[in-house]
């Protein structure tokens, strides 16, 4: 399975903020856990990184998912997650709703507000499911990612499971900062936590502390849908 290359794709991307951080392709997979030529494959578009390799470069890399899904502008670099803060957010001006002259107490003059309506084709706070972001990882996994906007606090995602799908393609397990949740939504799935493992249906959910070391596998011959949340501890 071949990922995307060029300048503006996954591999581009990473290239881009790995040169641009001063790391060589065998010191960044040190720090990431895995191979120089894997990284290059990676970055030329001749594979695609499983779930703890995409983990691992991020982490390194001090980059938000959302980098590696093309948000915002490719041509632009993040700064590191620990020089920036991840909950500044815009605030509207004395109170003013966004895009308008309102007041949050309503329009001038005190007239009543005015009904609802429909938001503007140019609409910043949905994600339509026609134009989701996505990354095909190498263990027939995919991730769709569900936020319209960059938002390096949590990674909120639908991830679908092939059949035999697993979320590592080592059949490792891996580990990260934060908090996790996940909802399955359609099929049956293997969740390994620690120790334990544990099969999910749907409508089952599940919550933890993913520094404990943890994997997913389908198990079956159908696809697996699944709602994935990662508050990010920082």
């Amino acid at each position: 399975m071949k990922t995307e290359g060029g300048s503006t794709g996954l591999g581009g991307r990473l290239r881009r903020v790995r040169t641009e951080r001063g790391f060589s392709l065998r010191e960044l997979g040190k720090l990431a856990g895995c191979s120089a030529s894997l990284l290059s494959q990676v970055e030329r578009g001749q594979t695609a990184p499983s779930a703890g390799v995409i983990y691992g470069i991020a982490n390194a890399l001090e980059i938000p998912l959302e980098y590696l899904f093309g948000a915002g502008d490719d041509q632009d670099v993040p700064a590191p997650l620990s020089a920036r803060s991840p909950f500044a957010t815009a605030a509207p001006v004395n109170g003013a709703r966004p895009g308008t002259g309102e007041s949050a107490d309503g329009p001038a003059g005190g007239a009543p507000p005015p009904g609802p309506a429909l938001a503007p084709a140019g609409e910043t706070i949905v994600q339509r499911r026609g134009h989701r972001r996505t990354i095909d990882l190498a263990s027939g996994v995919r991730w769709e990612r569900l936020t319209p906007q960059q938002d390096a606090r949590v990674d909120f995602l639908e991830v679908v499971y092939a059949p035999y799908g697993r979320s590592t393609d080592t059949r490792s397990p891996i580990r990260h900062d934060g908090r996790e949740y996940q909802l399955v939504l359609q099929g049956s799935l293997h969740a390994d936590i620690g120790f334990e493992t544990y099969l999910l249906e749907a409508g089952d959910s599940l919550a933890f502390d993913p520094a404990t070391p943890h994997q997913y596998r389908n198990m079956t011959a159908e696809e697996v849908r699944v709602i994935s949340v990662v508050v990010h501890a920082q």
